[in-house]
C-alpha cells in the first residue's frame, strides 16, 4: 500500500490537489500535513491529518512518518522563518524518512531566473537533489487568480490597472493543483516540467474579460509610481500598496514569459479557455 500526503493542505492550492487526487486514489491512503489540523479536518471528512509547520523539522520529520509519496508546496515568502530554512526542514524530513518520489511546486526556469522570487525555490531544488531524493520541480506560472482584482475592474465598468506589459502563462490555480495530484499519483516521465497556460499579456487579459462579460470598462497601463498611487487612492498603506505592486515585477522583467504545453500535458486535456476561467473566479 501506497501512502501519498500533501503538505501544506489547507491552502487554496492544496485543498484543490487533495480534492483531485482523492479521484486518483483511495482516501484511505492519504495523509494530510498542515499546520492547523482542525481546518483541515473541517475541510476534507474521513482523511487523515497531522500536524506539522515548514517552522520544524522535528515535526516535519513526524508527519512524515511511513509517507511514501509526497506533494511537497512550496510556501510563502515572508514568515517569521525564512522560506528556505522552511524549505530545508522539509527536504530534510523528507530524507530521514526515506520518501520515495517527492513533488516539489517551484518558480519557472528557477534553475537560471534572476527574479528574486526564484531563488529560494532554485535553493530548494538543489536541496531535493543533494539528498538523492527520487523528484519532479513543476514550475508553476502565474495563477489566474492573483490577478482577481484586475478581472473584477474589467468586468464592470470601471478603468483596470496594470503596469507591466510582458508575457504572462495564466491559468486557474486548480489546473496547476490537478497537474500536481496527477504527478504525485501516477509519477513523471521527467525531471523538471515547465507548466504555463497560454501566454498572453494584461491587455489582452483585461479585453477578454470585457468581452466575456460584456462590459465598458477601460484597460489602462500605467507606470509602476503611478499604480502604486492607484493602490493608496483606493485604501491601502504606502507598504501595502508597495508589495502589491511588485507582484507585477516578475511579469515585469521578463521571468514569466515561457510559453510551454507542460501543463495540458500533465492534465491529459486542454487548460480552461480564458473566458470561462475568468467568469469561474468571478461569479
Amino acid at each position: 500500500m501506497v501512502k501519498y500526503a500533501i503538505t501544506a493542505a489547507t491552502g487554496r492550492f492544496g485543498r484543490a490537489a487533495v480534492s483531485h487526487l482523492l479521484t486518483l486514489v483511495d482516501k484511505k491512503d492519504i495523509v494530510l500535513i498542515a499546520r492547523n489540523a482542525e481546518k483541515a479536518k473541517q475541510a476534507f471528512k474521513d482523511i487523515e491529518v497531522r500536524e506539522a509547520s515548514y517552522d520544524s523539522e522535528s515535526a516535519m520529520t513526524k508527519a512524515l512518518s511511513g509517507i511514501d509519496r509526497v506533494l511537497f508546496i512550496s510556501s510563502q515568502p515572508g514568515g517569521e522563518v525564512p522560506r528556505l530554512v522552511q524549505h530545508q526542514n522539509v527536504v530534510n524530513a523528507l530524507a530521514t524518512n526515506r520518501v520515495s518520489f517527492v513533488v516539489y511546486t517551484s518558480f519557472p526556469h528557477a534553475d537560471e531566473s534572476e527574479n528574486f522570487l526564484a531563488q529560494d525555490h532554485r535553493g530548494t531544488e538543489q536541496a531535493i537533489v543533494s539528498a538523492k531524493l527520487s523528484h519532479a520541480f513543476l514550475r508553476n506560472n502565474w495563477y489566474l487568480e492573483n490577478e482577481t482584482s484586475f478581472l473584477q475592474a474589467a468586468a464592470s465598468d470601471t478603468s483596470a490597472y496594470y503596469w507591466a506589459d510582458k508575457q504572462v502563462g495564466w491559468a486557474l490555480e486548480r489546473e496547476y493543483a490537478e497537474a500536481a495530484a496527477n504527478v504525485l499519483a501516477n509519477g513523471a516521465e521527467r525531471e523538471i516540467y515547465e507548466l504555463s497556460g497560454p501566454s498572453i499579456n494584461f491587455a489582452t487579459l483585461g479585453e477578454t474579460v470585457k468581452s466575456t462579460f460584456n462590459a465598458a470598462s477601460t484597460i489602462q497601463q500605467i507606470s509602476e509610481s503611478e499604480y502604486t498611487s492607484q493602490l493608496e487612492k483606493n485604501g491601502l498603506d504606502h507598504d501595502t500598496a508597495l508589495m502589491v505592486t511588485s507582484f507585477q515585477t516578475p511579469i515585469d522583467d521578463g521571468s514569466l514569459a515561457h510559453p510551454s504545453d507542460d501543463l495540458p500535458q500533465l492534465l491529459g486535456h486542454d487548460v480552461t479557455p480564458l473566458s470561462e476561467a475568468v467568469k469561474e473566479i468571478i461569479r
